[in-house]
């Protein structure tokens, strides 16, 4: 038996004896541990969707059956838009190992000072990426997003030659620079690693041809972590051993041929939180390389409602909520478009006629509801008639 089979045998095996949830969905799909014993005999078990694993915590929380260690080895327990808890095993290496792994291939290591610009309380990307560069020699300044003059005073003053985070932070920073009395080219940046939101080609030229960085980028997930990144000098998102992803048909979750577009369907052998064919929603193709190694080709947008802005995913329940939240509003949508390289969310509001509301207050507390529970910075308000056979969270980019 391979060694993937093996991991997949022992995985299944473990959930199905300590995850109550796991051990439910493969009850009633008819199945025991001894009908998956191999990759490809995986692909019996369902699919379990990112909003369904939200449901499953919303009605048994906090985990919805899924945790398969007792509470007490827990090293750590992530609190992640949807709402999601993401529970992290003491014993659990795989998250920091992927990282590793997708570090080493964008060509850092010892002697960089990397910017870690990335959120490090609530979500795992901050921590986990904060793990990844130390296992690769690489010093770490934690300085998390959102403060570009900071950010430029830091680098210049420890001579940071990496910058870890997402494409669109960093562009603001390059915006920034000729407040200072700066030029890009006398920035000490050398290096970028971009994760957390889609790294344009626009940007890639900007970022390599103008300013002459060498620049890598990653895929993941917070309930996941990293499920690929890119080699030096090769596109797509090569795969860490420490996942198995499969593409799969979004309706029947039947896996498909490589080149074809599927959702990208993932199962951990995180014997913590042992998600097991769990659906990311993004739509992808897997192909191999010059080399014969596969890899996912690239990402062609989402398979379910939920998408990313500025890094975190938006949940259309939490654009829902609103009406519970606020007894005036009748219905709400979202809408993200792009401005300057920059994501731009609106909410769109439909008040109940008989309402009596300070719309301008109003729209101040939508605001401040969606820092506080989506952790959104929201841009403009907007009133009117929502259109109910439209989808709750446009993307308009």
């Amino acid at each position: 038996m391979s060694d993937r089979n093996q991991q997949i045998l022992a995985t299944v095996a473990h959930a199905y004896a300590n995850a109550p949830a796991f051990a439910r969905i493969m009850k009633e799909a008819g199945l025991t541990p001894a009908d998956v014993q191999s990759a490809e005999a995986l692909a019996r078990v369902p699919i379990t969707s990112k909003d369904r694993l939200v449901e499953m915590q919303q009605s048994d929380p906090p985990f919805g059956g899924w945790l398969a260690v007792a509470p007490s080895q827990l090293s750590r327990i992530y609190f992640s838009p949807g709402p999601l808890y993401d529970p992290q095993g003491f014993d659990d290496v795989n998250g920091a190992e992927a990282g590793k792994q997708a570090l080493l291939a964008a060509g850092l290591g010892a002697g960089d000072i990397a910017l870690n610009t990335l959120l490090y309380h609530m979500v795992p990307a901050g921590l986990w990426l904060d793990e990844a560069l130390r296992l690769a020699g690489v010093t770490v300044v934690p300085l998390g997003p959102g403060n570009s003059d900071l950010l430029i005073m830091v680098m210049q003053s420890l001579r940071a030659n990496v910058y870890v985070g997402t494409p669109s932070f960093l562009e603001s920073v390059y915006a920034k620079t000729t407040q200072f009395g700066l030029t890009p080219e006398s920035l000490p940046l050398r290096k970028a690693f971009f994760t957390a939101e889609p790294y344009l080609p626009a940007q890639r030229a900007k970022f390599e041809g103008e300013y002459g960085l060498h620049t890598s980028q990653a895929y993941g997930t917070a309930d996941l972590g990293l499920v690929g990144f890119e080699k030096a000098g090769k596109r797509g998102f090569y795969l860490p051993d420490t996942l198995y992803v499969e593409i799969a048909d979004p309706t029947t979750g039947t896996p498909i041929p490589d080149g074809e577009l599927g959702e990208v369907v993932v199962t951990t052998f995180n014997r913590a939180y042992p998600l097991i064919r769990f659906g990311t929603g993004d739509l992808g193709v897997i192909e191999a390389d010059e080399d014969g190694v596969r890899r996912i080709k690239g990402l062609f947008g989402r398979s379910g409602e939920a998408v990313k802005v500025r890094g975190m995913f938006l949940h259309p329940n939490q654009v829902r909520m609103l009406s519970l939240a606020f007894p005036a509003i009748r219905a709400s949508a979202a809408t993200i478009t792009r401005q300057d390289n920059l994501d731009v969310l609106t909410i769109e509001l439909e008040l109940h006629p008989d309402a009596t509301v300070e719309v301008a207050l109003l729209a101040e507390q939508v605001k401040a509801a969606f820092r506080d529970q989506a952790r959104l910075r929201v841009d403009q308000v907007t009133f009117g008639t929502v259109d109910a056979s439209q989808r709750t969270v446009r993307d308009m980019r």
